[in-house]
């Protein structure tokens, strides 16, 4: 399948369960932005974890990191296009990783939401050069988790220097 209508997404994603994790629950198939909105089902998972020692957050956000190089790897294959806008599952992890650095406070999770979403739009060098020359699931997940680095810096830096009462 490389040439998808979105019912020929849709029925792909009812069909086969690494759709559902790497079309984000189906937030991948929405008909506009869909990274953007698979970056808000990683904020609301984010939300919906517990609050935990840091070292096992990073460890969560590594297995995920992981796992998500085989389910985006297995999914674009399956649509036959290498990083196709539906598959989410790297904005996901993306956005998990860049919150590691914030504290759980409103203004700072909006704040990594919109960072990280600029650098993933962006895509600063050497971001698009990994999407583009390295194949499969691996540059997939890199090019998100290269954008969260750079949004991670972006925010350490904005901590340093911004109080927020």
């Amino acid at each position: 399948m490389t040439k998808q209508s979105r019912s020929d997404l849709v029925s792909a994603f009812v069909k086969d369960p690494v759709h559902w994790a790497a079309f984000g629950l189906g937030s991948g198939l929405l008909p506009w932005a869909p990274g953007t909105w698979g970056t808000v089902v990683g904020v609301l998972i984010f939300l919906l974890l517990p609050d935990m020692p840091i070292t096992i957050y990073l460890g969560m956000v590594l297995a995920l990191s992981v796992i998500g190089i085989w389910i985006c790897g297995e999914s674009a294959r399956k649509l036959g296009i290498h990083d196709h806008g539906s598959i989410v599952f790297d904005e996901i992890v993306g956005v998990l990783a860049t919150l590691a650095v914030v504290p759980r406070e409103a203004v700072w999770i909006a704040a990594a939401f919109i960072v990280f979403r600029i650098m993933d739009i962006a895509k600063p060098w050497p971001i698009r050069d990994m999407d583009h020359g390295i194949p499969g699931g691996l540059g997939i997940m890199l090019d998100d988790l290269l954008a969260a680095v750079y949004a991670v810096i972006v925010l350490l830096l904005l901590q340093r220097f911004i109080t927020i009462p």
